[in-house]
């Protein structure tokens, strides 16, 4: 593109962003004012910067040792996510929490410009950034104090870079990964070839050579599964939410403090964590058949699967506390910044979940541990909202993956190559 065409293309988007920093700056100048309030309990139970505040700074002191928090209960996290938590020692004269907050901050702000440039590309739309802006601050000062949103981050720009770079696309996945696993998800919706091959080969090198660096400066990297191994049924989650209600009819079950958050524990606890997990590997087997069965990639193919995955997952997990929405959020801000998506009402369900999600903790959070009848709808709303975001975006995923019927001849079946086909879908490599 030409100078001059670069300056008039700037001149007419400028208009449009000043809103949207506007309105950044407004709600994180917000979400900082709850977060310096949290120690007096505006909000419900008070004390969510305490994860940061406390446990990640322990784990830090453990971490600049050269170990990983072997033996501790609440570690939980694949080896990634240890240079995460040691990055805020590169801020020399803030506390640890101070530089944890601004890092996130700063990485909140590279989300939103990285939503914006993708939006402003022709044939692109600012929705993305827009979402991403305002149902963020939903979750109140919660994004501020954990660290998915450097997670999200990964994940965003991931697949953010597939259109231009395939083995940046792998490299971002395969970072996300190693913080957080969820984000190896942003690869399953790449275009068969050429393109996947390149994608996940980048991938696995890119994780495999972290793992060995990882393994080489600290001991006992690979803690965290024998403490992931042990988890239970968290309240929050959908299995949590049955258990909610039997409390009403008569279960003897109770709620406790387990591996850092609040459980059930009780008859048929074991029970419903496994119908969870056969859950999962269900959710996994449908996106693996769509994935074999799809003849039809648009170019937001990859961020529609890639958020459709991480919704099934979702669902389906023993745990799925308020920060998970910080996740959904951001894929389905991918999904908006292109106008081939077929995410657009996920979205809205997604941004609905995210407000019942503040409500749940911190507001009300004392009722959703007591079971009382407030917290038990309120956590059926809010699992509702995203069992049905869910269904309905792996529906319109499916959906959108066959080419229409009226494009091939009657009586004829659709070529297994027909993913090459319509005008508007990209090629598989």
């Amino acid at each position: 593109m030409k100078p001059w065409m670069k300056l008039r293309t700037a001149s007419r988007t400028m208009p449009r962003l000043l809103p949207l920093a506007a309105a950044w700056t407004a709600t994180r100048g917000l979400m900082l004012w709850l977060l310096l309030q949290d120690g007096r309990a505006p909000l419900g139970v008070g004390g969510v910067a305490r994860e940061a505040h406390d446990l990640y700074a322990r784990w830090y002191g453990v971490l600049v040792e050269g170990t990983f928090p072997a033996g501790d209960r609440l570690w939980q996290y694949p080896p990634g996510a240890g240079p995460v938590l040691l990055s805020p020692g590169l801020l020399p004269g803030l506390t640890y929490f101070q530089a944890f907050v601004v890092l996130t901050l700063a990485t909140d702000l590279l989300i939103t410009v990285a939503l914006t440039r993708a939006g402003t590309r022709t044939g692109r739309s600012l929705r993305g950034a827009a979402l991403w802006t305002a149902a963020l601050p939903l979750l109140l000062h919660i994004p501020l104090a954990r660290y998915d949103v450097q997670v999200t981050a990964l994940a965003v720009i991931s697949l953010l870079a597939l259109s231009r770079s395939t083995r940046a696309c792998g490299v971002f996945a395969a970072l996300g990964a190693l913080v957080k696993v969820w984000p190896a998800l942003t690869l399953i919706g790449t275009p068969r070839g050429r393109t996947t091959k390149e994608a996940w080969t980048s991938a696995a090198v890119t994780a495999g050579a972290l793992l060995l660096a990882l393994a080489a400066l600290f001991r006992d990297p690979f803690d965290f599964l024998r403490q992931q191994g042990g988890r239970g049924v968290q309240i929050e989650s959908l299995g949590g939410t049955v258990l909610s209600f039997a409390r009403h009819a008569g279960w003897p079950g109770r709620v406790g403090y387990r591996y850092g958050a609040m459980e059930f524990t009780g008859p048929y606890v074991t029970s419903i964590a496994a119908a969870s997990l056969a859950l999962t590997v269900v959710a996994f087997g449908a996106l693996l058949l769509w994935r074999l069965r799809a003849r039809r990639w648009t170019p937001a193919t990859p961020y529609d699967a890639a958020l459709s995955a991480v919704l099934l997952f979702t669902v389906t997990s023993r745990v799925i506390s308020p920060q998970y929405m910080v996740w959904l959020i951001g894929l389905a801000a991918v999904c908006l910044t292109s106008r081939h998506t077929t995410q657009r009402p996920v979205a809205a369900l997604i941004t609905a979940a995210t407000a019942v999600s503040a409500l749940a903790y911190p507001v009300l959070y004392d009722d959703v541990v007591a079971c009382t009848w407030t917290g038990s709808v309120l956590m059926l709303v809010r699992n509702g909202l995203l069992v049905t975001a869910a269904a309905l975006s792996f529906h319109r995923l499916w959906k959108a993956a066959a080419p229409p019927a009226a494009t091939r001849p009657e009586g004829t079946e659709p070529s297994r190559n027909s993913h090459h086909l319509p005008h508007e879908t990209v090629s598989a490599s």
